[in-house]
């Protein structure tokens, strides 16, 4: 890397893990490195991490050691530890007793880039005068970069390190970013089989994408060399049929186990009758001993004759037992399977090294979002009844790629559930995701969001495979004009939390398509239902419990409220939080509470939504389903989009799936509150209002 390259996060950008903003919860207070490790440096005392322990439920969740482990830090298992020593280097990678070699080969892919490195593995720490057993490092999760804190107690046996360690028994940097990773994903077990490209992605932010080399894809060697020219980060693997997880044949290599592309090069070749180019790979196996190739290009094979001493001297060629050898392209391509590619994307850190080369930065877009069942979980198209319930979003092409002679755009989709490796311990299995691509023709004229109507007429233009691997992403070539994905799980119904981004070469707009939240009131809303005796009788018992000034409090309410319904079947009291809400919507004077003017029209609300309830509630259980939500709130006058559903539903519904009255009027009543209370502060109907912390907090509070 040049000096002038430079990271383009600063310390503000990164979130701590466990706030709000990490998208992670933690058990203990959110843990700031810099003073944790000052408060541990006054008190002359060394960082015990209460998030991650140093005892067994940090290594296993669903078995027991098979040996004593004893935890230690580096200065109890060796003299003078260091972080680095002489820098950074892939040899500084070393499987232990994990099946994590995906990590490890993504590891060794991240120390032939400087900048990234530094960034992950920040420097402001080590074993000098400022250590206090505290180290920290930076992870990509899910739309952000997120800063996790360590001790530096380690799992050992015999005096040596269990787990990922370094050539250099002094070397801790690779062995404690593991320990991070393992604590991000809640133990070391959870780490346990994953793909290369998870990881490459999790050390840069940048998009992987697979490719086959069976399934005949032209320029292969290419699309590689061009991607290492970039700096993408690049591995490989051989996912054939095995007797066992990671075996190996007779030529070396290890069927199922993950594999780094440290370098793609050219070599000039010369033989006595011909002389040309050789495309060449090198690889590195994680576990850093002799189980390397052994066929041309190997180790001291002969093939080397062919190139000049000089190349070779220029290249620095070392042949020793390290796990890294070179293979030719043809070779590699007849035993090797699959490729991942993790290219660098706006989200990575280092601008510079992301414009290595000529190459312009990706324009990219995302959403968070969840499936939910009976709201959001429609499952594939196959599904054809539900497949209109998944989220759906549009992306505009405007522009066709700069000297694309066919006139259009490169459309990189990337779909990415979350959290699934950490849920392992619950018994959480990753879900068979991907999504689907439709042209809008007529944008102006469909539904919105597109109906069950539309999607037995119009067919994709392209559909993801449906993997059930962290992410699915795939590479598009389209016309410019308006498109809708829909990402879904291969089945309906099941339940998850997912990432989507959008890359493209040129400008594209990105956005929910999904109906405006608002408000629809009803005019029979503002007229009370009483009969004559009613209203003498309701007015008679109002006034009675009522203070001087004729109003009421949310207790005073809530008596009325009982009194109004004792003779209902089923009847449920209703809540202090209920009625305080309900002071809160009809309050229209701040007083705190309602006079029986305003109570008239609460009544109003209240037996209108009671109304809807009962079309909708099963057996008059008191109970109706999660999945009639919405038709029930736009029956009560309500135009809300799924991802307003998606946090009703998980806000109100119990775990049968089902929402009980009582929580139907808390909805109801919290729903017409922020909606008009947003409204209030809205600014040319531009749906962005503005808030002082005042307004905020007072706003949050009172309704």
């Amino acid at each position: 890397m040049e000096k002038g390259d430079f990271q383009t996060l600063t310390n503000n950008d990164i979130c701590k893990l466990g706030e709000q903003d990490s998208g992670i919860r933690t058990r203990v207070e959110i843990q700031n490195f810099y003073e944790l490790r000052e408060d541990c440096k006054k008190r002359h005392c060394l960082f015990e991490d209460p998030e991650f322990p140093a005892n067994s439920s940090s290594l296993f969740f669903s078995k027991r050691a098979t040996k004593p482990y004893v935890w230690k830090r580096p200065q109890e298992i060796v003299e003078n530890p260091q972080l680095f020593v002489s820098g950074a280097t892939r040899f500084d990678i070393k499987q232990g007793l994990l099946g994590d070699c995906w990590l490890l080969a993504a590891l060794a892919n991240l120390t032939l880039h400087e900048d990234i490195l530094n960034f992950v593995v920040p420097r402001d720490q080590g074993f000098n005068d400022s250590y206090a057993g505290i180290f920290h490092f930076r992870f990509w999760q899910y739309g952000r970069w997120v800063d996790v804190v360590i001790d530096d107690r380690l799992p050992t046996y015999k005096e040596k390190l269990v787990f990922l360690h370094s050539a250099e028994r002094n070397e801790f940097w690779s062995a404690l970013l593991e320990k991070a990773y393992a604590k991000l994903h809640g133990s070391y077990e959870a780490l346990e089989g994953g793909t290369t490209s998870e990881a490459m992605v999790d050390l840069t932010g940048g998009v992987s994408e697979m490719f086959d080399l069976h399934a005949g894809q032209r320029d292969v060697y290419k699309i590689l060399l061009k991607a290492y020219e970039r700096s993408s980060l690049l591995s490989c693997n051989i996912l054939l049929d095995a007797k066992e997880l990671e075996e190996q044949t007779e030529d070396g290599l290890v069927i199922r186990h993950a594999y780094s592309i440290t370098k793609v090069k050219y070599f000039h070749v010369k033989t006595p009758r011909r002389e040309g180019m050789m495309p060449l790979i090198r690889l590195r196996n994680p576990w850093g001993n002799d189980v390397e190739w052994k066929g041309s290009w190997s180790d001291k094979s002969k093939e080397w004759k062919l190139v000049t001493d000089e190349e070779k001297k220029n290249e620095d060629l070392t042949f020793d037992n390290d796990g890294e050898f070179w293979m030719s392209f043809k070779d590699f391509s007849e035993r090797f399977t699959n490729i991942e590619i993790c290219s660098l994307s706006p989200d990575a850190m280092v601008e510079g090294m992301a414009l290595r080369g000529g190459q312009h930065m990706w324009k990219m877009s995302m959403f968070e979002g969840d499936w939910v069942k009976n709201v959001t979980a429609g499952g594939c198209s196959n599904n054809l009844d539900t497949f209109s319930c998944n989220p759906q979003y549009l992306v505009a092409l405007v522009d066709p790629d700069e000297g694309d002679t066919d006139n259009k755009c490169t459309l990189i989709v990337a779909l990415m559930q979350k959290n699934r490796r950490k849920q392992r311990k619950m018994g959480k299995q990753t879900l068979t995701i991907g999504f689907e691509i439709y042209h809008l023709e007529d944008p102006d004229n469909i539904p919105k969001p597109l109906n069950r109507g539309f999607f037995r007429k119009h067919h994709p233009v392209n559909i993801s495979p449906y993997i059930d691997l962290r992410e699915v992403s795939c590479r598009f070539r389209l016309k410019p004009g308006i498109y809708c994905i829909v990402p879904s799980t291969f089945y309906a119904g099941e339940e998850g939390e997912f990432l989507i981004r959008v890359f493209t070469e040129t400008n594209h707009k990105l956005m929910e398509h999904d109906i405006e939240v608002n408000l629809i009131e009803n005019n029979h809303m503002q007229v009370p239902h009483f009969r004559a005796h009613e209203l003498q009788d309701v007015k008679q018992f109002f006034y009675q419990i009522a203070g001087e000034d004729m109003e009421v409090s949310w207790e005073k309410l809530k008596e009325i409220l009982d009194f109004v319904t004792k003779n209902y079947p089923k009847r449920e009291e209703f809540s202090k939080e209920v009625c305080r809400s309900m002071i809160a919507m009809m309050d229209v004077d701040r007083s705190g509470k309602l006079s029986f003017e305003e109570f008239k029209v609460l009544w109003a609300a209240i037996e209108h939504w009671k109304g809807v309830f009962r079309i909708y509630e099963k057996n008059r259980s008191g109970f109706m389903n999660a999945g009639d939500l919405k038709q029930a709130l736009s029956s009560a006058g309500y135009h809300l989009n799924y991802r307003i559903l998606n946090v009703l539903v998980h806000r109100y519904g119990n775990l049968k799936g089902e929402i009980a009255f009582s929580d139907f009027i808390m909805c109801a009543i919290r729903l017409k509150a922020m909606i008009v209370a947003f409204r209030k502060q809205e600014r040319e109907n531009s749906d962005i209002a503005t808030f002082s912390i005042d307004q905020w907090i007072e706003q949050t509070l009172y309704s």
